[in-house]
């Protein structure tokens, strides 16, 4: 199979080519490794491979046969290493699958490598001194996003349609924004962390791809989405397929635009004209759209301030355990400075502290549900900014606390935030591009288990402004 042909297909398409008999499973692989040596010396996204096990595959199943990585964070995979982007966990071997892949498994999908994080999942950018800096295959001077900048580089790049992502204050969108992919954060409680996770990060966390069509994504809710008993967040699964919803029209909705964040930053100019235009399309599509400025219920620095207390003391058990496992001391030779410095954060978190935290969840909570009482879809750039140069990120990062690192991660990323703390489906959708052909990502989020609305407003998107066939400077089909 030609590079050019295996890259001119999602997900979906590959599978069916394997359905119809024109393609084999072992050819889908092989290119996906060839497409993997092709690009990824210069962006730097996949940190392993490893041989896909492509004979024990259902063809019946949607994604049957298709190439697909696993972030090294959230998700393991029996008898293959997952080492949290860090030091400290580097060489650690998974002892089982977890209930995520065994999903993945079921679905079709051929798991053939890792793709890099930032250390423990901890920053919108994928930097991690064990691996080094992920490149933005748009420009690689840029960087790719995080915490799935690895996965969004290598969907980007053409090494696979769509890989696994997770999303703790939008680590899904983000990286799907800096590359020009679709990104969809489901609903809390639509997709099992397992047993073994429990909760990521006290429910912020959930998990599922960055892809280029809108509808692998959906496929892959579908295939994924699962509640198993004790879950601690139900959301049942609706009596439709997801996939179904993409190809649906969503009726006219009342839109909300979110220009200035919560924080009083307002986008670049760039960023400013994508909006504009993203406005212009919906109104065109015959959606209601207004201007609206949602307020949290707190001021920005007591979000700021509960989101490192949940964060950073989620983080402690964590790190210990990583020590515990490693033999190796936590110090500045096993982990980056922020990492340390949101370790030590949490260890002075109290469990009063730990509460009021909570406390501000539920209040922000039930702030955005009012908002989702006046309108269907809130709108706004997934980043106020374009993606920032490799090494800004981190600068003088040994200078800060835990408050002070949780302060610069939303500084970067303003609007994706209140989506995990409030538990809301929200996309990244690739709407824009600017003059230096960078793509720019537009932020959708709708109310509590609404995932289908946002699906459907997806479709109508890709259909009226498609993006799939852009193509960025590195391209395995080149």
């Amino acid at each position: 199979m030609q590079l050019h042909e295996y890259t001119s297909f999602d997900g979906l398409g590959l599978a069916q080519l394997l359905r119809d008999g024109h393609v084999s499973a072992a050819e889908l692989h092989d290119a996906a490794v060839r497409a993997c040596a092709a690009v990824n010396p210069l962006i730097n996204a996949v940190v392993e491979l490893w041989p896909a096990d492509v004979f024990a595959i259902d063809n019946a199943a949607p994604f049957a046969g298709v190439p697909f990585l696993i972030k090294d964070v959230a998700v393991t995979m029996a008898g293959r290493r997952s080492e949290a982007g860090s030091r400290l966990g580097a060489g650690h071997v998974a002892p089982f699958d977890s209930h995520l892949m065994t999903q993945f498994r079921a679905a079709g999908l051929a798991t053939f490598g890792r793709t890099s994080t930032p250390e423990m999942a901890f920053a919108t950018t994928t930097e991690p001194v064990l691996y080094g800096a992920t490149r933005n295959p748009w420009h690689l001077a840029l960087s790719a996003g995080g915490s799935s900048g690895g996965a969004a580089a290598a969907v980007a790049a053409g090494i696979v349609p769509l890989a696994h992502a997770t999303d703790a204050a939008g680590s899904i969108r983000v990286p799907a924004a800096s590359t020009g992919l679709f990104g969809l954060k489901p609903s809390r409680g639509r997709v099992s962390n397992g047993p073994a996770m429990d909760e990521i990060f006290s429910g912020l966390g959930v998990q599922l791809g960055v892809s280029r069509t809108v509808r692998d994504s959906a496929a892959l809710l579908d295939a994924v989405q699962r509640v198993l008993p004790g879950e601690p967040y139900v959301t049942s699964p609706p009596s439709h397929s997801w996939l179904s919803q993409v190809s649906q029209e969503p009726g006219q909705l009342r839109i909300g635009v979110q220009r200035a964040a919560c924080n009083g930053a307002h986008p670049v100019a760039a960023v400013n004209s994508a909006l504009d235009a993203t406005v212009r399309l919906l109104e065109s599509l015959g959606h209601h759209v207004e201007e609206v400025q949602p307020a949290l219920g707190v001021s920005w620095e007591a979000f700021v301030h509960a989101n490192a207390s949940i964060w950073c003391a989620n983080l402690v058990p964590w790190i210990d355990g990583l020590a515990q496992e490693s033999g190796r001391a936590v110090s500045l030779e096993t982990l980056e400075a922020a990492t340390l410095a949101c370790y030590r954060h949490g260890k002075t978190v109290s469990a009063v502290d730990f509460v009021a935290a909570l406390d501000v969840r539920n209040t922000v909570t039930r702030h955005a549900g009012a908002v989702f009482g006046q309108y269907d879809v809130l709108l706004t750039p997934t980043m106020p900014d374009l993606p920032w140069p490799l090494g800004r990120y981190g600068e003088k990062e040994e200078q800060l606390d835990g408050v002070d690192w949780t302060a610069r991660l939303f500084e970067h990323t303003p609007y994706t935030p209140l989506a995990n703390v409030a538990g809301l489906p929200a996309m990244s959708v690739p709407l824009g591009m600017s003059h230096e052909g960078v793509p720019i990502g537009m932020q959708f989020m709708a109310g509590y288990a609404k995932d289908g609305v946002l699906l459907r407003l997806a479709g109508q998107l890709e259909r009226a402004a498609p993006w799939e066939q852009r193509r960025p400077a590195v391209w395995a089909g080149n």
